[in-house]
């Protein structure tokens, strides 16, 4: 469980059950009131979000660690799919009207019967619907046994740069709050992929933000999705495929951050080479044993062979590896991610799974991984609750005139002053609006409020295993440091809001630290 919501989803569900009771009557609205309920205890969605050609494919491939999303150009790209998890392997579609037809799933093959650069293909030619006349898919659902989508339920859309605008539309009415979709945010958080920055970025970041606050800590809308992490997809082209590469595009990532944190807009923003961080989680041994060979070739030879995708799997190249496999590679690594397994394997890196755990790593995947872990898994509760508040004040808001009117004020207060939403709204401004503390104090706050992780001793700063004591003569030290700092004469609004944010989870921290150690973590309380 991941704490800081806990208390907050029971509160949740009341007031579901409690607006089900006054509206009960409505179908529609009873309808929407039991979404809300159910979606409390179903995984954290989280959706993929980006332009054109971003990449938003291939990252959820590598991040399930699984071949089950197409990468190629097709009709499916077009649409938004869900991923879940499931006893087997099924892929459905579904019309506006709900009507539904099973898809046939088809895998390309590579190079020696290994498996094909762009993986599955969903055949969408010949649908059998389950009613009388065909209909036009709206959306895909894909079941897949997969521990990480047990997790966490994974929706991929379509680029938001489309030459077709319905296309675009589909992924805008799916994550922009205020217009007439649904009453219940289909995304509890989102991952958003750059390739570059531009104004269609920053637009629909902005749109998905409506939910967030302004640079003041004051709360606005509360409509869109609690967590955005931005990620610089496809990193490895942005150094040309060079084997410094991620140092460039870390150098990028970092000027985007700057420019997204400053408005707000993402959490974090990481660099990840997706089709590396894929291809690594699904390295084969025919493959490792191809850059081995490849790394006995001398440097230069192997450097000049290099120099373009075409060159290096052309048949007349005098390699150790034939040119078919060598195409293989191409397609599934990218120049850099050979130049990267070579260097490694030369380096003394040896074997399939060593190899596997040193181009994941260097592809980014493991740090956005940690990210993710903190800003979405560690507080799935949360942001579970506040999408269904967000969707329990839409509702009620929409058919007044019953005693559920009474419950709209306690929600609006929860979606307002819930702690853990204040932590989540501060971790997306901290770096950006440059606070006036010393870095260590900047760090401490950071972790106080969750920033590493939710458990106390991650908050304190301390050992996993430092004994409860210790922790509480923390907790109030941090308490008096953190108050004494928002009543600063000299601090401003922003400065004094976050310090009294830091205080208010060290008091939180308190509360929980005087409970027996099984307890789990209650809710963080709002100041008062």
């Amino acid at each position: 469980m991941s704490g800081v919501g806990y208390g907050l989803v029971p509160e949740t569900r009341g007031l579901v059950a409690a607006a089900r009771r006054a509206l009960g009557e409505r179908p529609r609205v009873r309808a929407q009131l039991d979404e809300c309920a159910r979606r409390l205890d179903e995984p954290l969605r989280v959706a993929l979000a980006g332009q054109l050609k971003a990449g938003k494919s291939t990252l959820l491939n590598a991040l399930v660690g699984q071949d089950i999303a197409p990468t190629d150009a097709t009709e499916c790209t077009r649409l938004v799919t869900w991923y879940r998890n499931g006893t087997a392997p099924r892929v459905t579609a579904y019309s506006a009207d709900g009507a539904r037809a099973d898809v046939v799933v088809r895998r390309g093959r590579g190079a020696e019967g290994l498996p094909g650069a762009h993986g599955l293909t969903f055949d969408l030619s010949a649908l059998r619907w389950n009613s009388p006349t065909p209909r036009e898919v709206d959306q895909l659902a894909v079941e897949w046994p997969s521990a990480e989508l047990a997790q966490t339920t994974i929706i991929d859309t379509p680029g938001i740069s489309s030459l077709s605008r319905e296309v675009s539309a589909r992924t805008s009415r799916l994550l922009t709050p205020g217009g007439p979709g649904p009453a219940l945010p289909p995304a509890d958080a989102v991952l958003y992929l750059l390739r570059r920055l531009d104004a269609a970025d920053v637009d629909f970041l902005e749109k998905i933000g409506g939910g967030q606050s302004g640079s003041t800590g004051a709360p606005q809308s509360f409509s869109g999705p609690l967590g955005v992490v931005g990620v610089v997809s496809r990193a490895d082209e942005i150094g040309a495929g060079r084997i410094d590469a991620l140092h460039s595009a870390r150098d990028v990532a970092t000027r985007f951050a700057t420019e997204l944190e400053r408005t707000g807009l993402c959490q974090s923003v990481i660099p990840v080479a997706g089709l590396l961080a894929f291809a690594a989680a699904t390295l084969r041994q025919r493959e490792y044993d191809a850059f081995e060979a490849l790394a006995a070739i001398p440097v230069d030879e192997l450097t000049t062979a290099l120099l373009s995708a075409d060159r290096f799997a052309h048949p007349d190249l005098p390699l150790p590896v034939p040119a078919e496999l060598r195409a293989h590679l191409t397609a599934r690594f990218g120049l850099f991610g050979i130049r990267l397994a070579v260097t490694l394997i030369r380096l003394g890196v040896r074997g399939s799974q060593a190899l596997a755990a040193e181009l994941s790593s260097r592809s980014g995947l493991d740090e956005l991984r940690t990210v993710l872990d903190v800003q979405f898994a560690q507080r799935a509760d949360e942001l579970k609750a506040h999408s269904a508040l967000t969707a329990l004040a839409r509702i009620l808001a929409a058919n007044p005139g019953s005693t559920a009117d009474a419950l709209l004020p306690r929600v609006r207060t929860l979606l307002a002053d819930v702690h853990g939403f204040a932590e989540l709204r501060l971790l997306a401004h901290l770096r950006a609006d440059e606070l006036p503390l010393p870095p260590d104090d900047l760090a401490e706050l950071n972790r106080l409020i969750g920033g590493t992780g939710v458990a106390p001793t991650l908050r304190l700063g301390l050992p996993a295993h430092t004994d409860l004591p210790t922790q509480r003569d923390a907790a109030l030290a941090a308490v008096h440091k953190w108050r004494s700092r928002a009543r600063h004469p000299l601090a401003d609004q922003f400065t004094a809001n976050a310090c009294l944010t830091a205080a208010r989870s060290a008091e939180g921290l308190l509360d929980i630290l005087h409970e027996p150690p099984t307890t789990p973590f209650p809710a963080l309380r709002p100041g008062r």
